[in-house]
């Protein structure tokens, strides 16, 4: 009978024995990253890392060797996850107007519309796209911030159309064609000021933990760029932008 009991116990007593010794593991979720290459000859560069549970992002971002000051003033460069195009960063072949410097929207075919913004903190809707108070600020910086990603970012980041853009050209870099030029967000501002610097496809990483190191950027002053109204206003521009594009693609393939 104590034979019989102790064969009917062992199985249980192993599956508590294994559950005992067997790590908590929660759920890591699952970790993206981009590599930001150089656009518009701007030779800045940087990496960017996302885990992703549910809707929730965890995001790590390091960018050096951009424009540093704009108008007297630390520049602030506007990032966001751009997608619903192509998932690509536009080739050279993107400039239609010759001048030299893709545009952001020239480059909204290959990238697509504003989908996250990648503020320092409050909104990270398309409406902070063009929100200077809250860009990263000057030639290099980290950001670190966890936010909470809506169904078209989502829909982007697993589709493999998610891009990752950094905006904000030194003038002095640019053609003097190009130099003269106003921007085709903001007439107010220079051409350079509203067009991408650096862009990153967002595919799925093969590391299991985001580096440490970065830290969270903060506000910075914006005195180089007073007219937020403008601002405003271009970033309404900047998110037509991809549905323009959209648009002309549906329109071509009905003739």
């Amino acid at each position: 009978m104590k034979k019989s009991l102790l064969l009917t116990l062992a199985p249980a007593a192993a599956l508590c024995l294994a559950a005992v010794a067997a790590p908590a593991h929660a759920d890591s979720g699952t970790s993206y990253q981009a590599t930001l290459s150089s656009i518009n000859g701007s030779g800045a560069s940087g990496t960017f890392w996302m885990t992703l549970n549910g809707s929730t992002a965890t995001i790590k971002e390091r960018v050096s060797g951009l424009a540093p000051t704009f108008s007297g003033a630390a520049y602030p460069h506007v990032q966001h996850i751009h997608g619903g195009a192509m998932g690509t960063c536009p080739a050279a072949s993107a400039d239609t107007s010759g001048d030299g410097v893709i545009s952001t929207t020239e480059g909204a075919a290959a990238y697509g519309a504003v989908l996250t913004t990648l503020s320092t903190s409050g909104d990270t809707s398309p409406a902070a796209a063009t929100n200077l108070k809250t860009a990263g600020m000057g030639g290099s910086y980290n950001y670190s911030r966890t936010i909470t990603l809506d169904a078209k970012t989502l829909s982007a980041i697993k589709g493999g159309t998610a891009v990752v853009v950094v905006h904000g050209l030194n003038p002095s870099t640019l053609s003097a064609t190009a130099q003269a030029e106003k921007s085709d967000l903001v007439p107010s501002l220079p051409l350079a000021a509203t067009s991408p610097a650096v862009c990153g496809k967002v595919v799925v990483s093969q590391m299991t933990s985001m580096p440490d190191g970065s830290v969270a950027t903060g506000g910075g002053s914006t005195s180089g760029l007073q007219d937020e109204g403008l601002l405003a206003a271009g970033g309404a521009m900047l998110l037509g932008a991809g549905a323009l594009v959209g648009a002309r693609r549906r329109f071509a393939a009905q003739r």
